[in-house]
């Protein structure tokens, strides 16, 4: 098997930046040495002052493939994801047609893969309504964990999950040791929001801002604690927004629960103050709230509770 050497005089390590000579026998990185040290039969590569770091990894990523490929498939995708220095991805079980929920899905999610994606990727499964019995299965056939939504997702084919359902697959998703990723909003709390703007004007940002209140992901958040201390599971609260919560979550931490957070760059870089009125592309779910709410996100990210960024 070839030896190659990549080198260079910014390499990033665990410390810090520094010449080396990074050693890869087949796809593994072997080594991380010395520039004198490369082997005089290494394949090497010198590149100077450009800078060699670690492949990113984005753990939320939407592929939409098979079936909804005109949205996003595994070729855009990866072409994307290699530009931008990522080279895992995880993808999410939604929108794609079948959903990865069953593991006939996966397969077909893996033939519409096949040579067509230009990193690795992974997937999730999907914990989906009365699907407890697909859990443990799509662990053993390669799922790197199950994600489930507490609200309608807003598309057809993958449903939201009550907290019977929900109480009916965690047994499951406790026995595979997998985590549980959740869209942690409750409806209540935005259904009576909606209700009470139904004669707002829907084109201002404060309107659909005000529709989804942060008590839609604190009480999210309070069930699914309650749950992952009833349960035993692994816990990753998805695109955190609401930064009322973080409290909370750094008390779970501290009693012990497997708990885990990301939140993502839009959250971070726009304030809701600043969102034009009839700009739709700021819409999301959860929304991007007021310019307090992020700098307190920013805060959590610091202190470690928020523990990854992701798209």
């Amino acid at each position: 098997m070839t030896l190659r050497a990549f080198v260079s005089r910014r390499v990033v390590t665990r410390e810090g930046v520094r010449p080396a000579a990074i050693l890869v026998e087949g796809e593994r990185v072997r080594e991380v040495v010395a520039p004198e040290q490369v082997p005089a039969q290494a394949d090497s590569r010198d590149f100077g002052e450009v800078a060699i770091l670690p492949g990113l990894v984005d753990s939320h990523v939407h592929i939409n493939d098979p079936g909804r490929a005109d949205w996003e498939g595994f070729e855009t995708a990866g072409r994307a994801a290699a530009a931008g220095g990522y080279t895992l991805l995880v993808d999410m079980p939604l929108n794609c047609l079948p959903a990865t929920t069953t593991v006939e899905a996966l397969g077909a999610k893996r033939a519409a893969a096949k040579d067509r994606c230009r990193v690795d990727w992974t997937a999730w499964g999907g914990v989906v309504a009365d699907n407890q019995n697909d859990i443990e299965p799509l662990a053993k056939a390669g799922v790197s964990g199950f994600k489930c939504f507490l609200v309608h997702p807003g598309i057809d084919g993958f449903t939201m999950v009550t907290e019977g359902q929900l109480r009916a697959a965690l047994p499951h998703v406790a026995r595979t040791g997998l985590p549980l990723l959740v869209h942690a909003e409750l409806p209540g709390p935005i259904d009576r929001a909606t209700q009470e703007l139904a004669d707002a004007d829907w084109s201002c940002y404060p309107t659909y801002l005000k529709s989804r209140p942060e008590e839609a992901e604190l009480s999210a958040i309070r069930l699914l604690l309650s749950l992952c201390r009833e349960y035993k599971f692994r816990l990753h609260i998805v695109h955190l927004c609401a930064s009322q919560a973080l409290p909370e979550l750094r008390g779970a931490r501290s009693e012990g629960l497997a708990v885990t957070v990301e939140t993502c760059p839009h959250y971070l870089h726009i304030a809701g103050e600043t969102i034009p009125k009839g700009a739709t592309l700021f819409k999301c779910a959860p929304p991007i709230r007021g310019l307090d709410n992020r700098e307190k996100l920013w805060q959590g990210l610091r202190d470690g509770i928020i523990d990854l960024v992701c798209s």
